[in-house]
């Protein structure tokens, strides 16, 4: 005679919802899970997610400071400016998810809400109301410098410590898109004459 199988799940199936459900925390903020098959030590590999979530702090505060840019710019580069904001702010999402899932992958846990973001990130926080363009601008490259040093400073740590998968998220993804980003947004504060050419004086 065959034996059904004894289900170890103390709650019977039901097509009900539950709501208001809670309980502990799987895994603590600032901790790691054992993660033997990557052949990074823990020591490692609680360093790296930490300086990991500065740096996704900063990525995460970047992004919103181009869509509030974006949402923000006014006066004659009104369009080329609300246009390439938003590509920075697609570009830089991006790069939240890049960083967050390598947090994840050596064991960690990414910062994830606004206020956390808000207490961790280095960048200041800008003011409600709109800016001139020239502020915008430098706003966003002050920015940049903050989230580029760090990269530097942090691929070089990865490296030393042996683990090249950080290193290379630093380095091909954060740092090459950043310095891009610089360049494209640095060359709008050129004052350089829009319809008449300065003359040559002898």
């Amino acid at each position: 005679m065959n034996k059904k199988p004894v289900s170890t799940n103390s709650h019977k199936a039901s097509a009900q919802p539950r709501f208001h459900q809670s309980a502990r925390e799987l895994q603590a903020f600032g901790t790691v899970t054992s993660m033997q098959p990557l052949q990074l030590e823990e020591p490692v590999r609680l360093e790296m997610t930490e300086q990991l979530n500065q740096l996704l702090a900063d990525t995460m505060t970047l992004r919103d400071l181009y869509k509030k840019s974006h949402w923000q710019v006014s006066g004659a580069t009104f369009y080329q400016l609300h246009l390439l904001f938003d590509k920075h702010y697609e570009e830089q999402s991006e790069l939240v998810d890049t960083i967050a899932e390598r947090i994840q992958l050596l064991g960690g846990i990414s910062i994830a809400m606004a206020a956390d973001v808000a207490e961790t990130t280095k960048i200041p926080r800008p003011p409600k109301g709109r800016e001139e363009v020239p502020v915008q601008l430098s706003r966003l490259l002050d920015a940049h410098e903050i989230i580029i040093e760090h990269c530097r400073e942090l691929a070089e740590r990865a490296d030393k410590l042996g683990d090249a998968g950080t290193n290379d998220v630093v380095v091909s993804n954060v740092l090459r898109t950043n310095e891009l980003q610089v360049w494209f947004t640095s060359e709008h504060l050129v004052n350089a004459p829009l319809v008449e050419a300065e003359r040559e004086t002898a």
